[in-house]
């Protein structure tokens, strides 16, 4: 009997060991499998931050049209290189959960689980399969945007140079109209400065050779004594007298004269630099000498010549002839000027 005892332990097989080997090396797979699953998961986190974080600075960079072409092609590489790698995450998941689902259809109770556990994993991917889609639209359509503003570019590239070379033809046109304008300019001078030429001969005619009357360059110079009293402006009947030879003179000049020819009489009046005594009617030199002036234009106005062709200044001393101190200085100083001159 203890033979068959011994016989009857012999053939009692312990399955135990085996269960738990079966069931630890099971919960490895599942293990090793939500391991694969996290690092899925962060690796894919990462890349939707990092594709949002590109789409922002795409649309910062669609805003800056000057630099745009170098980063578009910078930022598309790193797209097609992100979807690369979302693509190679996704081959991968696909192929652990095929293994998984290898060893679910192999496996006992537990692999219940672990097919439930891969069904989440499935919507997962798919999920993560759909943002894949999205983002491939969004890039088409980053795409779409890029090639309008090239379009856009070459547009404002042609219409530049459009402006550029309209420039440069409105650049020549103006040089040429100031070249034609500084001609007709020197002309006009130049038919003026004959007028005036002919104005002067015929009032040196007209006028004759007197002491109190004389040319100094451009100008006829007139005493006062010529038409004012001491510290009046009003007209002298003599002085009335040569202004109406000086009126003649200039009626005819201003028949002879084109009317595009802005031309002026001037008339200046001058002063000594002693002050007046502030008794009579002028206060200033200043005040009596263009006094002096407006009354001389006034009756050149009233004998028919173009109030418009008239201009009256007064200088008072501040612009002597003589610097002296002595009565001829102050006789010389004070005086009417005319000159023809533009307006």
């Amino acid at each position: 009997m203890a033979l068959g005892r011994v016989q009857r332990s012999h053939r009692r097989v312990d399955y135990w060991p085996g269960f738990v080997d079966a069931l630890s090396t099971l919960l490895l797979a599942i293990v090793f499998l939500l391991s694969v699953f996290m690092m899925a998961q962060f690796f894919l986190a990462q890349e939707i931050t990092g594709k949002e974080t590109a789409l922002q600075r795409l649309n910062r960079q669609i805003a800056e049209l000057t630099d745009l072409l170098a980063l578009e092609k910078s930022s598309k590489r790193q797209l097609e290189e992100n979807l690369a790698l979302l693509q190679s995450s996704l081959q991968s998941s696909e192929a652990e959960k095929n293994r998984l689902q290898g060893l679910l259809d192999t496996g006992t109770s537990a692999g219940a689980a672990a097919t439930a556990r891969a069904g989440e994993l499935a919507t997962r991917l798919d999920a993560e399969k759909q943002v894949s889609a999205r983002a491939l639209a969004q890039v088409e359509l980053l795409n779409q945007q890029l090639a309008a503003l090239r379009r856009q570019l070459a547009a404002l590239e042609d219409a530049l140079a459009a402006s550029e070379a309209r420039d440069r033809e409105s650049q020549a046109r103006i040089a040429d109209l100031g070249s034609r304008l500084n001609v007709a300019l020197a002309q006009r001078v130049q038919e003026l400065a004959r007028y005036r030429s002919d104005f002067f001969g015929r009032l040196r005619q007209i006028l004759g050779a007197r002491p109190d009357i004389r040319v100094v360059g451009d100008r006829f110079v007139f005493q006062s004594e010529v038409f004012f009293d001491t510290g009046s402006a009003v007209l002298r009947p003599e002085g009335q007298a040569e202004l109406d030879k000086l009126a003649t003179a200039l009626l005819d000049l201003s028949r002879e004269i084109p009317p595009d020819i802005p031309w002026v009489l001037r008339v200046d009046g001058h002063t000594d630099k002693r002050p007046l005594s502030g008794a009579g009617e002028f206060k200033s030199n200043w005040a009596l000498s263009a006094a002096r002036a407006i009354s001389v234009v006034l009756y050149l106005a009233g004998k028919g010549v173009a109030p418009q062709r008239l201009l009256a200044a007064g200088f008072g001393e501040f612009q002597p002839l003589d610097v002296g101190e002595g009565e001829d200085a102050y006789r010389r100083n004070r005086r009417i000027e005319l000159k023809l001159t533009e307006r």
